[in-house]
């Protein structure tokens, strides 16, 4: 059996499920049962690692495991069952606007005295919160767009096209230095991280965890097509404005250009990017299927609602002087190194 040499170390459990996945993948235990599944909470660590470890088989697999687990059936299986439990929180959870147009409407509305993680960061944070923020959101970050990518095929007319322009966009306009993945990778670098893919999948918190594997869920579902396009308008919409407060927030800490050019390039380029979303990609695909306009309201809401999650539990930790990983980062070399203390 080939094993891929290459790729992210499988990350370390976190329950009885993501270990019993994890064995699995290396062969050397048995998946886990339903019951197992069944009593993990839905938004908890095992729960949601698990579901990650199964997902990042489509992408770049791990160390030592075989690629031909990608499509091992009773792995799907097991899957299938984490899904389930997880898109049903979801549609329970979220609370969803009336139509298409009163989701977007909602997204192009900056708040006069915004709460979020960015404006924490731009208007108080410290050089360490933007560290872990970076670490965390590395786990999409470093793979961005790819999990809009699976959508493609799904999509045709104008929606396909207006698409695959903005991915064309995410995936440098054909340069490999200009990679959003590698310009997040030269960000880290700024901030004295591993650049290393899914080295911080450890220290991610169940939140953001959460984030990444709503975006997997959604763009390897053909049936949920039309929540991706939702979840992909929901962040190009809102990229624009937060990433002018967290540049500013990296220029105001001394973050380092690389840093600082990461967030100017998505002001600029998500600006773009919003209107292509609105006017042909969600307009292009309901023109074509307009009964997925309840899928685009939810995957829209959807993605706000686990977004103020991921940021809840961060904002909570911050300001109570902790650190919003599981694992500590090592300190910073040179004089930018000295950070606040954090328990």
């Amino acid at each position: 059996m080939e094993y891929d040499r290459e790729g992210p170390r499988l990350p370390t459990a976190r329950g009885p499920v993501s270990e019993a996945v994890g064995a699995h993948l290396l062969g050397s235990g048995p998946l886990p049962s339903p019951a197992a599944v069944a009593a993990a909470p839905v938004y908890g660590d095992d729960l949601q690692l698990a579901l990650y470890q199964c997902y990042e088989l489509h992408y770049r697999g791990f160390a030592g495991v075989s690629p031909d687990l990608e499509w091992d059936p009773g792995l799907l299986g097991v899957r299938a069952g984490l899904e389930r439990r997880f898109l049903s929180a979801l549609r329970a959870g979220t609370p969803v606007h009336d139509s298409v147009a009163d989701a977007v409407g909602a997204l192009l509305v900056e708040p006069v005295h915004g709460e979020g993680v960015s404006h924490f960061l731009q208007g108080e944070g410290e050089l360490w919160q933007l560290r872990e923020y970076a670490a965390q959101r590395s786990l999409y970050h470093l793979k961005e767009a790819d999990p809009h990518a699976w959508v493609l095929p799904r999509l045709w007319g104008r929606s396909k096209a207006a698409m695959a322009a903005v991915e064309f966009d995410e995936y440098g306009g054909g340069r490999a230095d200009r990679v959003h993945a590698r310009l997040f990778a030269d960000l880290m670098a700024d901030l004295d991280l591993d650049t290393t893919y899914g080295a911080h999948l450890d220290a991610a918190s169940a939140e953001c965890l959460a984030t990444v594997n709503m975006m997997s869920l959604f763009g390897l579902h053909r049936s949920l097509r039309g929540a991706l396009v939702g979840h992909f308008a929901a962040v190009e919409i809102t990229s624009s404005p937060g990433s002018r407060r967290l540049a500013e927030a990296m220029r105001r800490t001394g973050a380092g250009p690389a840093a600082e050019h990461f967030y100017d390039e998505h002001v600029e380029a998500d600006a773009v990017h919003e209107q292509i979303v609105r006017h042909e990609v969600i307009d292009g695909l309901l023109e074509q299927e307009p009964h997925l306009a309840a899928d685009v309201v939810f995957g829209v809401d959807a993605t706000g609602h686990l977004e103020e999650r991921f940021g809840a539990r961060l904002l909570a930790e911050w300001r109570a002087g902790r650190s919003s990983l599981r694992t500590p980062l090592p300190a910073m070399r040179g004089a930018r190194g000295e950070i606040s203390h954090i328990s």
